[in-house]
């Protein structure tokens, strides 16, 4: 599958990176771009065309799981420690009448999105994911902010702010002296 992705233009990795491409899924008619200097061990998986996965530079992300629907954008200088969960849809519909054939659907390799609720995700600049974090449709996590280990990010994490619990809550608002001394 990786080399496939590579030699379609689907996946676009920078100087310095290291992805294992082993772990990519449904890459073709997708989108996968990754900037110099990260490490990416992620299973990343596209859930229909048109996806859009962005990882910059100088980002690490764990044994965790990335599920794409539409858009997820992970910024420069990030931290996304291993067993967490991020996705930009809700898998399936609330209502049983339109969701009642999705199995069926997965064994024919189909899936009718239309009734499935979805907004991008973006973890800003210098943000730190703890281990087992899940983070669902529609959240930005601001620049320099910390999401706590096991935390449930349903909604907007402010900058420098540290999160945590289910769903996650601020904590505190970190210092921005650690904030300079990184760009430094």
């Amino acid at each position: 599958m990786g080399w496939k992705a590579w030699r379609s233009g689907a996946v676009s990795v920078g100087s310095g990176t290291s992805l294992v491409w082993r772990r990519l899924r449904r890459v073709q008619g997708n989108r996968l771009r990754i900037g110099e200097g990260s490490i990416v061990h992620a299973n990343i998986v596209f859930e229909s065309r048109g996806g859009d996965v962005l990882i910059g530079d100088r980002t690490y992300v764990g044994l965790s799981t990335v599920i794409c629907f539409q858009q997820i954008s992970i910024g420069n200088d990030v931290l996304v420690s291993w067993g967490a969960t991020i996705v930009d849809h809700d898998s399936h519909s609330l209502e049983w009448n339109l969701r009642r054939n999705d199995v069926r659907e997965w064994s024919r390799n189909r899936k009718d999105w239309s009734h499935v609720p979805s907004a991008p995700v973006v973890i800003a600049d210098r943000a730190w994911v703890g281990f087992n974090v899940t983070i669902l449709k529609g959240v930005t996590i601001g620049e320099g902010a910390v999401v706590a280990a096991c935390s449930v990010v349903t909604r907007d994490v402010p900058p420098n702010a540290l999160v945590a619990g289910n769903p996650a809550r601020v904590i505190r608002i970190l210092s921005n002296g650690a904030r300079a001394e990184l760009s430094q």
